[in-house]
């Protein structure tokens, strides 16, 4: 997964890909220090179509599902949390938009 190989050059580790929750599913959660990403990966045509698949009813869902990730998992507990996207164009040019919405 390209997402995942763009966190990794930019010192995250991943964590988990594809974390099913009863809420919902997260497409990658990655960690570097304290910081935390939720990441919702989009492949589109353009990036723009990408940030727009993204959702104010689908930034909820992946807010609920982060909080029951972190509930269930220790060691993320006291992290910040951070919601990022990474978006794939036709061409497969990779885009990662940090801190792409707050809840």
């Amino acid at each position: 997964m390209l997402a995942a190989w763009l966190l990794r050059l930019k010192g995250f580790r991943v964590l988990a890909r594809r974390v099913r929750t009863s809420v919902g599913e997260i497409d990658l959660v990655a960690m570097r220090g304290n910081l935390v990403l939720v990441v919702e990966v989009k492949r589109r045509p353009t990036h723009a179509e990408a940030l727009a698949a993204v959702t104010p009813r689908q930034r909820h869902r992946l807010a609920r599902a982060a909080a029951s990730l972190i509930a269930r998992d220790a060691r993320l507990a006291g992290a910040d949390m951070r919601f990022d996207v990474v978006s794939v164009d036709k061409w497969m040019r990779v885009r990662h938009l940090s801190d792409a919405w707050r809840e």
